[in-house]
């Protein structure tokens, strides 16, 4: 058993996981990991250096080259990311969360080698410090033997509706519907890929935010962790 507490949150896209891990580690003191960005950073890894996203050998090959690091944001990197991410010495951050990133991430995260070598890396930062760590294949695949196990979910409408929202805030023009369609899309892809597919546990908490407000989900889980440390 690891001396340091390790919490997994696994989930559907839109369900929160994001905010509420990251708030949940500003109020226990734990390193917030989004195992989502490092797909990301394997995509623009790839498109940086013109490699064909679907060449699997070739994108292994940069994903093992690579220092890939993440840290809770320092006081002048308060500028609405919730982690910060490193690339060889680089603040990649903000690279990351452009749509031909995420469009690539999708690519690679299907890729089983690729899989295989970011989990080893998203292990060895849990390693030795308390961590919470979120994605899709988290409670089952990357820390298998975490204290506290979770899956955050919310109807397909409400996870629309903030998704939404979140893409009209950041300026881009598009329709509730196309949302919707594309969540629906993704969720299909999520569950029934042949590789860590998302699934629920049978020991994970599962958390319904759909009629719960962030900090309602937080408080939760920070009651919990402090319930199971005591």
């Amino acid at each position: 058993m690891s001396k340091y507490f390790h919490i997994a949150i696994d989930g559907p896209v839109a369900a929160g996981k994001g905010t509420i891990s990251r708030l949940v580690a500003q109020r226990l003191g734990f390193l917030y990991v989004d195992t989502g960005a490092m797909y990301r950073t394997t995509a623009l890894l790839a498109q940086k250096n013109k490699i064909d996203l679907t060449d699997e050998p070739q994108v292994v090959a940069l994903v093992k080259k690579a220092k890939m690091e993440m840290r809770n944001p320092k006081k002048k990197e308060q500028d609405g990311r919730l982690t910060t991410v490193i690339l060889d010495g680089e603040d990649i951050s903000w690279q990351i969360r452009t749509e031909e990133v995420s469009s690539g991430a999708s690519k690679v995260a299907i890729l089983p080698q690729v899989r295989v070598e970011l989990v080893a890396k998203q292990q060895e930062i849990a390693r030795n410090q308390n961590v919470i760590m979120e994605g899709r294949d988290i409670t089952y695949r990357v820390l298998p033997n975490a204290d506290l196990k979770i899956y955050l979910t919310a109807s397909d409408v409400v996870r629309a509706k903030r998704r939404h929202l979140e893409l009209q805030t950041k300026g881009v023009d598009i329709s509730f519907e196309e949302v919707y369609q594309e969540l629906l899309v993704r969720d299909d892809r999520d569950t029934k890929r042949s590789v860590d597919p998302l699934q629920i546990v049978e020991d994970a908490w599962v958390i319904d935010t759909s009629d719960l407000s962030i900090e309602n989900v937080v408080e939760l889980i920070v009651a919990k962790v402090k319930l199971l440390l005591k």
